[in-house]
């Protein structure tokens, strides 16, 4: 790997002006030629994706039970389930691709940005549109979007790690090649893109988006209790094989009808459909946020954010609009307010983007200050651990250095001097309406000397005052983190409706975390405003709100926020956000404001309530009707040694069948998210559902004794047919009850939810009332009967234990 590149051959290769870069039509035909800067994944075709469902778990269950009916000459029912497997292969199919094309859309919403230069203009493009030739700028954040070369006399820290192994930066010069994934940890070079895409010396892109779906904390809890279920059903079929050995004495009966019964209701019990229920539920969540303005990089963030209890938020572009202005200017000794703008624009350097940068040169330009005779010779950029930047300048054959920072940088650390006074009042009286204050310094005869100060002021956002009132009222607590001194962090706070009498000092924390953790901690917990922060301090104070049970949100911007963002179990990168931010963030903000962040939490908690909806009703669903119809055959064996299954593995399938499609809707389902935040709290959870699914047993059975001791039904085809009506009803209404904390009518469906429903009672009546295959028809009366017996118990009497389950403390989460 050889980093030195001969830079006058490259040049001449890449026919590049570097201080005007390419034309449009250059770009246009070198795109034709190389291609977009990206390396395409080599991806399955559909057709072997779709085969592949062949031979899930599923599938292999389904295909055994076909194998059985075709042995026994069960022709009919083989053709049914066969179609039922092509059906269900298929609805999983398009679900699956729907998804990955949802999370597709949702990478290329969220690209790399690269600062290129084009035509004389920087302008700011997705680094998909590069070209070798291309001038672009690298700086502190940034993620190298190809292989590119140093072109001017900058000196950046570059972290290859991701691509080599090694931890530590390495330093690079004018003439050495930064290879694409690289992240710049310090400085700021103009570079020329040497390889693009696939030509790049690693050959990979970087993208910021991960499509893999973490397993869901939940979802690991429920399958626990799923697994417990299924091996109660395991031992419930299990018994029921070896009494149907003992006291049926028909192997062909045993291996045609009980088997396959045993393992459609095995397969009914296992959570085939989760995965794919969560992962379109949770694709389908971050499509609605990236249209609010939340872009998901992870997915699990849609689960954390449903559980966020404290949001931990940057002051700049987030509470206030990131647009600095100068409000006020006073110069120093023998220094205008003119020299003050000038030699802080020329410690200042627009192709940065910077706001503190803008906010000189719009001065300046407002000012009509000339600064064309003045000649940047080296420029370095803000440092977060020097806070100051820094310029040597050539005038007239003279050379000197400006500088701009914090007023305790420039005074103390740079010009060695004490804060006078004067400087002080100055500096209060700035702080007192809101102002933060930069100094500006010359170095003329090696000897650094204040020049001035300038109050620069970033408005609160309108929206902020009533987007934190939100957030408290859905039970989060907000708090500020700024590195503005502490009467200028107080008057925000104030402005936007934090309790600026609960403001701690980044001194003040930094002292208490060495002498007196505890009190720290509880400083930590207490206060709403931080004031005076550096980058490192946002980890320890996320780190201390978590030892105190805290779920955290943090946003951060800049390239020493990563390790905070990844320590927060909602990282979230502001829009205006370094790539190593967005990199290390499980959210990016595409819009300014705390908007983005209430539709996070809202849109998270209704996707966390759907999964619940699914869990509550799955677990339901396995004791009504898997251990329900196994009970059954064993208490008939056992008891009357006349075995009496009522439902066939026809039955089962068809259920299975029918039910698949309302709970895919289920993902889109307009659940109402909780007013607080969420808890795991699963005990709870299966403690309802399994109070519910008692009850629902029990009707079942109240329903077996009416159609054996009064209506007599004795055929075990229609009593077959009977049943399937009933469940059907009971499996597509349920969900209806456990969808809604209070009564079931107190929120309306979703549109395909309902759709979902109607549809599969309409086949499942027709279904019953026409016969299908070895499902006859039942009479109108029979069926009139179940529905009604369905609906009353289903939405009166179902409806009611559960809000009465509700003031005993047995409900959902």
């Amino acid at each position: 790997m050889n980093d030195n590149i001969d830079l006058s051959k490259v040049l001449q290769e890449l026919n590049s002006d570097l201080n005007y870069g390419l034309t449009k039509e250059e770009v246009d035909k070198r795109l034709k030629e190389y291609g977009y800067n990206l390396v395409e994944e080599k991806k399955e075709s559909n057709l072997i994706k779709f085969l592949k469902k062949f031979v899930s778990f599923s599938s292999i269950m389904l295909e055994i039970i076909i194998i059985l009916y075709f042995i026994f000459g069960r022709y009919i029912d083989a053709s049914l389930v066969l179609s039922l497997l092509f059906i269900n292969v298929l609805i999983s199919f398009i679900h699956e691709e729907k998804a990955n094309k949802a999370l597709e859309l949702l990478k290329e919403k969220l690209q790399i940005q690269a600062r290129v230069l084009r035509e004389g203009q920087w302008k700011l493009i997705e680094s998909k549109y590069l070209v070798p030739g291309d001038i672009i700028r690298l700086r502190a954040g940034d993620i190298s979007p190809a292989d590119c070369i140093i072109v001017s006399d900058d000196t950046l820290d570059v972290d290859q790690s991701v691509l080599t192994g090694e931890s530590l930066t390495v330093e690079k010069k004018k003439g050495q090649i930064v290879y694409s994934g690289s992240i710049i940890r310090r400085g700021e070079a103009n570079c020329i893109v040497y390889k693009t895409g696939r030509n790049t010396y690693f050959g990979r892109t970087v993208e910021l988006v991960s499509t893999a779906r973490p397993k869901l904390h939940i979802e690991e809890i429920t399958n626990k209790v799923i697994f417990t279920l299924l091996l109660i059903v395991l031992i419930f079929g299990g018994l029921t094989l070896l009494l149907s050995f003992l006291y049926v004495h028909n192997l062909e009966f045993i291996l045609s009808t009980v088997l396959p019964l045993v393992i459609s209701l095995l397969l009914f019990a296992i959570p085939v459909a989760l995965p794919a229920m969560i992962t379109v539920t949770l694709a389908v969540g971050s499509m609605e946020l990236s249209k609010k303005g939340a872009l998901i990089t992870r997915l699990s963030a849609i689960e954390d954010a449903a559980t966020m209890t404290t949001l931990c938020s940057d002051k700049t572009g987030t509470l206030t609009y990131n647009k600095l202005s100068i409000t006020d200017i006073k110069g120093l000794g023998n220094y205008k307010k003119e020299d003050v703008i000038l030699y802080g624009t020329l410690a200042s350097q627009e192709s940065n983007n910077d706001p503190i940068d803008m906010a000189f040169i719009n001065k300046a330009k407002e000012i009509n200050i000339n600064k064309d005779d003045y000649k940047i010779l080296e420029f370095k950029p803000f440092d977060p651990s020097t806070r100051r930047t820094e310029a040597k300048v050539l005038y007239k054959d003279k050379v000197f250095y400006v500088s701009k920072g914090a007023v305790n940088i420039i005074f103390n650390d740079l010009c060695k001097i004490n804060i006078p006074e004067e400087v002080s009042k100055i500096v209060e009286d700035f702080a007192s309406r809101g102002y933060r204050t930069l100094a500006v310094a010359i170095n003329n005869n090696n000897k650094w000397e204040p020049v001035g100060l300038v109050a620069l002021y970033d408005i609160p956002r309108k929206d902020t005052p009533e987007l934190i009132k939100k957030l408290k009222d859905l039970g989060i607590k907000v708090k500020m983190l700024t590195g503005d001194s502490l009467p200028i962090a107080k008057e925000i706070g104030k402005e936007i409706g934090l309790d600026y009498n609960k403001a701690v000092s980044g001194n003040e924390l930094r002292e208490l975390l060495k002498s007196n953790p505890d009190k720290a901690r509880k400083l930590i917990n207490e206060s709403e405003i931080f004031a005076e922060i550096y980058p490192e301090d946002k980890y320890y104070i996320v780190k201390n709100l978590q030892e105190e049970k805290e779920i955290v949100g943090m946003t951060g911007d800049g390239v020493n926020d990563s390790p905070s963002l990844k320590q927060a179990e909602v990282g979230i990168a502001v829009y205006n956000a370094t790539d190593v931010a967005k990199s290390a963030a499980s959210v990016v903000l595409t819009v300014e404001g705390l908007q983005g962040i209430v539709d996070l939490v809202t849109i998270g908690r209704s996707v966390y309530q759907r999964v619940v909806t699914w869990i509550l009703t799955k677990i339901n669903k396995t004791i009504e009707i898997a251990i329900f119809v196994l009970s059954v055959f064993l208490f008939t064996t056992i008891f009357y040694h006349n075995p009496l299954y009522i439902l066939s593995s026809t039955d089962v399938l068809l259920f299975f069948f029918i039910i698949d499609f309302q709970t895919i809707a289920l993902s889109v389902d307009n659940e109402r998210g909780s007013q607080y935040p969420e808890k795991w709290n699963i005990l709870k959870l299966v403690k309802y559902a399994g109070t519910m699914g008692i009850f629902t047993f029990s009707e079942m059975a109240l329903l077996l004794y009416i159609a054996l001791n009064i209506f007599k039904i004795n055929n075990l085809h229609l009593l077959h047919s009977f049943f399937f009506i009933a469940i059907t009803y009971f499996g597509l209404l349920m969900p209806y009850v456990f969808r809604e904390k209070d009564r079931f009518y107190k929120s309306k469906p979703s549109k395909s939810f309902l759709i979902s429903t109607i549809a599969g009672l309409i086949i499942a009546s027709l279904i019953s009332l026409f016969g299908f295959g070895i499902v006859v028809p039942i009479n109108i009366y029979y069926y009139l009967f179940v529905v009604l017996y369905s609906l009353f118990f289903i939405f009166l009497v179902n409806d009611n234990i559960k809000i009465l389950l509700k003031r005993f403390g047995i409900g959902r989460a």
